[in-house]
This record gives structure tokens, C-alpha cells and sequence, in this order.
């Protein structure tokens, strides 16, 4: 797998409607290089739910994907409030979703604790005011 494939995917804040449209394009391109079914359901979820991190608490930013012989990175970049404490947000169940969200079925709290739970390596990165990176990498061997 030496195909190096480079992405990145403009995500709009409150955008319910194109919601899990990068996502769904990062999963048919790693589909369509043959990434064995286990990491493309693990990179699935974790993008998934990053995405829709950025729709529901981000005031915009993007998601960047790349694919190299090793393995695939997803990159989450924000800008928004940022998270005011990292520790409790990743507690399964904490979630600072609002009213609109949870009314459409999103919010429940499980978005950072899936992500951390799927990728092999995973960080982040928050400042109040700023916004927030994510970076999660997902190994193909």
C-alpha cells in the first residue's frame, strides 16, 4: 500500500444536513484501496464522530485525512470555544451538546470516548477561546 492519499474536508458549524458527508468519503476511499474491514470500521466510527464533533461544538473547521504505507491519520482542526476541561469531556456520557442536537439524536456524550477507543494513537489538543485539534492515527499492519 504505497499510495499516499491527501484530504481535507471543509466541516460547517450547525450543518446537520452535509453531517457524515466526510466521513462517508474517507470510508469509500480507504474501501476502495483495500484497507482490510476491521481498521475501515474503526476509522469509520472515529471519523464519524469527530465530524459530527465539529458540526455540533466547533463554530467550523476541518477534518484532514492521510494514508500512507503505515496507516491512515485523521486530523481535526477547529475553531470554536475549545474544551474548558479535556479529563471530563472524555468521560463516556459528559456531553455539552445543545438543545438541537440532542433533538436530532446526536449528544449523547460517546463522541471522544469512541474515538480514543478506536484509534491505536490518539491526542488532544484544547485552548478556551481558540479551538481544538484532534489527532488520531489508525495503523494498517
Amino acid at each position: 500500500m504505497s499510495t499516499m492519499i491527501h484530504a481535507v474536508y471543509p466541516v460547517k458549524a450547525d450543518d446537520y444536513t452535509f453531517a457524515g458527508e466526510a466521513s462517508t468519503d474517507i470510508k469509500r476511499k480507504l474501501k476502495q484501496l483495500g484497507v482490510d474491514s476491521k481498521v475501515l470500521r474503526r476509522v469509520s466510527v472515529a471519523s464519524y464522530e469527530v465530524e459530527l464533533n465539529l458540526v455540533i461544538h466547533s463554530d467550523g473547521g476541518e477534518l484532514i485525512m492521510d494514508v500512507d504505507e503505515g496507516g491512515v491519520t485523521l486530523i481535526s482542526k477547529d475553531v470554536g470555544p475549545g474544551i474548558p476541561d479535556i479529563q471530563m469531556a472524555m468521560r463516556e456520557g459528559y456531553s455539552t451538546a445543545d438543545e438541537e442536537a440532542r433533538s436530532l439524536g446526536f449528544g449523547a456524550g460517546m463522541g471522544l470516548p469512541n474515538m480514543k477507543r478506536n484509534a491505536d494513537d490518539f491526542s488532544i489538543e484544547s485552548e478556551v477561546g481558540k479551538g481544538t485539534c484532534i489527532t488520531m492515527r489508525f495503523n494498517l499492519a
